[in-house]
């Protein structure tokens, strides 16, 4: 965005309210995540996290460090998240979903209050398996008073702090700017960078760590966000032939257009599936503190492992094919070109522009795969080599950059759309007889 256009957001009082009223709903949820969740012992879960790492610094990291504080937003929005997920994964099977997509405007919103629904209900296993180990002391001895009490309180209350955000994401899509779920994400992971930074400092000043290193890992950072912008806005583009129609002494239609095929159709959904799936077994070892399951989770998933990072690239590699494979079907795809009278040159319409498209699809979806998973475990590698932590994740990273792109560009598009007003408004379009 150039300096010009900075400006300009200023003058346009529409953007100016959408602007303030995300801000203000962000402000929101970070008061909430200070709000701790009655009759739990913050410090006890504080020290627990302080010892502890895997699936539960993954969480930690997507509510925004609500979880380690056990504030009335610990489940975060990953219960709403894990829903919308469901019901896309779900419409592949279920044919009922698949026509409630294609109905428009009318279809998503049943789509949108099942996923409410789904996260209700996620948000209440969740919130009871939860309460069930605060109980156990798999937090340390977090709770004074435990019973069905305690569990009931702590249920109501996570189940309704996870609605609550839910709503305030809806709010800032509708009134706000940008996608609502995933500014929430955004602010999280943004709220822990002032923290890592006066690690560094600390580490700088107690000699942990040397200029000439610093110096390297931020040449580091800022060369892997430059790949991601630029992995991100890459796209493979099929040209489209539309035909001519000749309807008395008029021609209507033809000309050239592009589909467009992102060379990361799914986005940061395969790193948080494949996170998810692999800190499971760790996230049971801790909570039913079982030693067997405790030596297993050590001896073999231990995420600085290369047998636990060679797993993790293909199960990223793997949800990046089948979330790909849900999202954009080749066969609708030629539908809908053969039906506006369109065609891709030297392709056949139909099954071989079908077939086509999927060649094709499956070829840049690899580069994705492949692009997502070194992002993901170059950290690791990277703390591994220097000796040092380092401290934004691959993970985080892929949602910073994206959500920051994502929210520029809706804000670019405000800034087009009222020039385009403004230069309506002042042109004076004149008829014949004018």
């Amino acid at each position: 965005m150039t300096t010009g256009a900075v400006g300009n957001i200023t003058r346009i009082p529409e953007l100016n309210r959408r602007i303030l009223f995300t801000f203000g709903m962000l402000a929101v949820y970070r008061i909430g995540c200070a709000i701790p969740t009655p009759g739990v012992d913050v410090s006890a879960i504080k020290s627990f996290f302080e010892q502890s790492g895997g699936v539960f610094s993954l969480l930690n990291m997507f509510s925004g460090g609500a979880l380690e504080q056990f504030s009335i937003f610990a489940l975060g929005i990953m219960p709403y998240i894990s829903a919308s997920i469901i019901l896309q994964l779900l419409t592949v099977v279920i044919p009922q979903l698949a026509e409630l997509k294609k109905e428009g405007e009318e279809g998503r919103r049943v789509i949108t209050r099942y996923t409410r629904y789904g996260t209700v209900v996620l948000a209440l296993i969740q919130g009871l398996l939860i309460s069930t180990a605060l109980e156990s002391g798999a937090f340390g001895p977090a709770v004074a008073n435990p019973g069905w009490g305690f569990r009931s309180m702590t249920v109501v209350t996570l189940v309704a702090g996870t609605s609550f955000i839910m709503w305030l994401g809806e709010q800032i899509t509708e009134r706000g700017i940008g996608n609502g779920i995933s500014l929430i994400i955004f602010s999280g992971i943004v709220t822990s960078i002032p923290g890592a930074l006066q690690n560094v400092w600390t580490q700088l000043q107690t000699g942990q760590m040397q200029p000439i290193l610093v110096i390297v890992i931020a040449a580091l950072m800022v060369a892997i966000v430059a790949g991601i912008v630029f992995m991100e806005r890459a796209q493979r583009r099929i040209p489209i032939q539309y035909a001519r129609r000749v309807v008395g002494n008029k021609q209507y239609g033809g000309g050239m257009s592009y589909f467009p095929l992102r060379l990361n159709s799914s986005g940061v959904i395969p790193p948080i599936f494949a996170s998810s799936l692999l800190f499971l077994p760790q996230q049971i070892a801790d909570w039913s503190q079982n030693v067997s399951a405790g030596n297993f989770v050590t001896d073999y998933l231990d995420p600085t492992s290369w047998l636990f990072n060679l797993v993790y690239i293909a199960m990223i590699i793997f949800f990046a094919y089948f979330y790909t494979g849900v999202m954009i079907q080749p066969d609708d795809v030629a539908d809908n070109i053969k039906k506006n009278g369109g065609y891709i040159p030297g392709i056949r319409p139909g099954q071989r522009t079908a077939n086509y498209i999927e060649r094709v699809l499956n070829r840049i979806t690899l580069i994705g795969a492949i692009y997502l998973a070194m992002v993901c475990v170059l950290p690791v590698i990277l703390s591994a080599q220097l000796a040092v932590p380092f401290f934004f994740g691959g993970t985080a990273l892929l949602i910073v950059v994206s959500v920051a792109m994502d929210t520029m560009s809706q804000v670019e598009a405000h800034l087009v759309a009222r020039n385009y007003e403004t230069f309506i408004k002042g042109t004076r379009v004149r008829g014949r007889r004018g």
